[in-house]
């Protein structure tokens, strides 16, 4: 079995599908991980036949386009809550007062952001923590690990936890009526 995702390795996505995959107890020699940049490509992939499933959390940006565009194409086989890398508040560690803070788009009801004068949109935590370290965000929601990967970049503005989040499993074939998830 091929199941499909968002990439690159250590993010939240790969993270959650490697528990999933324990979970249900598949070994990774019989379940491949394939990444994507984006749903919409791995979604294609999935009904092209390329891809046996393909996991993805609710709270991405692009569900909601991705169940409309597939509808009575590819199906809901699976369901489960997991939660996140811890998430943190994070700022350059030059900049004492941050006027901007990049989040994606779930992100933004996590903490109080009143206090920056700029909020921006980001497709990822992970494109949040790329730019943090690139200086182009004075600050912005990512990973816990981000910290402690560069230490001497950036600083803990607040700790946010693990976000518990639902992620569905797709697939190309219904379930049947009599399946347990079915109501």
């Amino acid at each position: 079995m091929i199941v499909a995702t968002l990439g690159p390795e250590g993010n939240n996505h790969v993270l959650v599908l490697g528990r999933y995959l324990e979970a249900r107890g598949l070994a990774e020699a019989e379940a491949e991980m394939k990444f994507y940049d984006d749903f919409p490509t791995a979604f294609a992939a999935l009904v092209a036949g390329e891809v046996d499933r393909v996991l993805q959390c609710t709270a991405h940006f692009s569900h909601a386009d991705c169940v409309g565009r597939y509808m009575h194409r590819v199906f809901p086989v699976d369901v489960f809550v997991a939660g996140s890398h811890p998430l943190v508040l994070l700022a350059q560690r030059d900049i004492a007062t941050p006027r901007q803070v990049a989040r994606q788009p779930a992100t933004r009801y996590y903490t109080d952001l009143s206090g920056f004068a700029e909020e921006i949109d980001a497709p990822t935590t992970v494109a949040v923590a790329e730019g943090l370290l690139e200086g182009r965000y004075e600050a912005g929601i990512c990973a816990r690990q981000t910290l402690e990967a560069h230490p001497d970049k950036l600083r803990l503005v607040e700790e946010l936890g693990p976000a518990l989040d639902v992620w569905v499993l797709y697939g190309t074939e219904p379930l049947s009526d009599a399946h347990p998830l079915v109501v």
